[in-house]
């Protein structure tokens, strides 16, 4: 069965629910024991895909989901622009053109994605988070991060602010980052990522295993999609129903993940 929304390219319909408050998007849910933080692309909020998912993800596990401004109203990247350009389904690659293309959009961008570093970044969503806990009252917190937020997720597992991760489709990253993610994380990988290559998503999985029976054992579990390239689970093309299914299929993963990792 094809989607209702097939042929309209990777923007997602609809009209978000939710409100901003201050800088950040919020979709709330009747249950204020838990809540989730969710990091964005390198799109940021502009992209409509973001609030939507969020609607989507507050509906289904009846909570607040946060979306902070992660660029200070300066995402790096134009959907747009940049789309057309990468691809969107495995075995697909960048011709030289797109290459060029790529490296023309990306200079004049280069004081953007500096702004964007992991240390101005990390800094503003510990500050968020620590802002969202002291107001609301928390008693359980998840992250789940896409891309450019799927790094930050990363990140964010080694510093005891939140209860649970969901990554999905990481950007830069490193294993030494992921050896020092110490709370319970749930990956959702491309079958061809430019960015999580098999290697390192072999070796991260090889991290979580070897802690088994051991102290600093946390869950974890990794997911593959088949077909799927980077930005499948927040960017779907809707033109491939292959692409559309794992994309649903990825967002149940994090549903059914956060449901059992943040237990009230």
């Amino acid at each position: 069965m094809v989607c209702e929304q097939c042929g309209q390219g990777f923007v997602m319909s609809g009209e978000p629910q939710g409100r901003m408050v201050d800088d950040a998007y919020l979709h709330e849910g009747s249950n204020k024991s838990r809540a989730i933080i969710f990091l964005t692309d390198i799109f940021g909020l502009p992209l409509v895909n973001c609030k939507i998912m969020a609607d989507k993800l507050s509906k289904e596990l009846d909570c607040d989901v946060w979306i902070p401004d992660l660029f200070a109203g300066r995402p790096p990247m134009n959907a747009e622009e940049m789309e057309p350009l990468v691809p969107d389904r495995a075995g697909v690659k960048l011709s030289f053109m797109n290459i060029i293309r790529l490296v023309l959009l990306l200079i004049p961008r280069a004081h953007l994605l500096y702004a964007a570093r992991s240390s101005v970044v990390d800094a503003r969503v510990d500050k968020f988070i620590a802002k969202v806990k002291a107001e609301h009252n928390y008693q359980k917190l998840g992250a789940v991060g896409y891309c450019f937020g799927g790094s930050v997720a990363i990140r964010i597992g080694s510093r005891d602010i939140v209860d649970s991760i969901v990554i999905a489709h990481p950007g830069q990253t490193s294993i030494g980052e992921i050896r020092a993610i110490k709370i319970p994380a749930a990956w959702e990988c491309a079958e061809d990522d430019m960015s999580f290559g098999k290697k390192l998503r072999d070796e991260a999985e090889a991290v979580f295993a070897a802690r088994k029976d051991k102290p600093d054992y946390v869950e974890y579990e990794f997911k593959d999609y088949p077909g799927t390239a980077h930005g499948f689970a927040a960017r779907p093309n809707f033109g491939l129903p292959n692409i559309v299914k794992a994309y649903n299929d990825s967002f149940t993963q994090t549903v059914m993940w956060f449901n059992k990792t943040l237990q009230v």
